[in-house]
């Protein structure tokens, strides 16, 4: 039988908010290990430095209410923060660029416990194709395009040179991807309804660097 759902969720999130998400699941998950049943907006708001009233928002996107007096449960919104962030199912992916960042994601493999999976990887580089990464094999970019139409992937990860990014990006697109993480410093410019998520590792560097500068330490 399968369980029916109590409990309706938003259709959409702000990006802030989906950014938290993560982090309270992570908590979640170790409170449940300790034996936490039930646990309040307040106790989750002070572990995670965060307002009580923040945290309400944050969660009701997953459509779990807590309770008075004794909070939410802790088993119930584990499952529904995987249902609504889709770590509860696997999303297949290519990877475009096996260089040190992309290698480095290949043999990360517990990026697949948040429901991304690389199927394969992509390079011209002939002394890297050919070669298996993290159980990832890395294929000759040209196969790109006859992979693409038989998986049916939607997704890209994007960790080549800011210099070919933008080209590699259209052709990922030509092949059907409608959400590609960008690992590059290129901005890319897409049609509209393609979905691109930026993790520059040069911008994080600089606002961390920038902090320790101001900190004086």
């Amino acid at each position: 039988m399968n369980e029916t759902r109590k409990y309706k969720t938003k259709a959409q999130a702000s990006e802030p908010t989906l950014k938290r998400l993560p982090g309270y699941l992570y908590f979640l998950e170790q409170v449940k290990e300790e034996g936490v049943i039930n646990i309040s907006a307040p106790t989750i708001g002070k572990e995670l430095e965060l307002d009580p009233t923040q945290v309400v928002k944050d969660l009701a996107v997953t459509g779990v209410k807590g309770k008075p007096r004794v909070g939410y449960n802790t088993y119930e919104l584990i499952h529904a923060l995987e249902d609504f962030l889709g770590f509860n199912k696997i999303n297949e992916a290519f990877l475009v660029g096996a260089g040190n960042l992309g290698s480095a994601l290949m043999a990360y493999q517990e990026h697949q416990s948040l429901g991304l999976k690389i199927l394969a990887a992509f390079d011209v580089d002939e002394a890297k194709i050919g070669q298996t990464i993290g159980g990832i094999h890395i294929l000759e970019y040209n196969k790109l395009f006859h992979l693409s139409g038989r998986l049916n992937v939607k997704i890209g990860i994007l960790t080549t040179p800011n210099q070919v990014a933008q080209e590699v990006a259209e052709d990922l697109v030509n092949c059907g991807i409608k959400a590609i993480w960008n690992f590059t410093s290129a901005k890319l410019s897409l049609p509209e309804e393609i979905i691109v998520q930026s993790t520059s590792m040069s911008s994080y560097a600089a606002v961390l660097l920038r902090r320790l500068n101001d900190a004086n330490l």
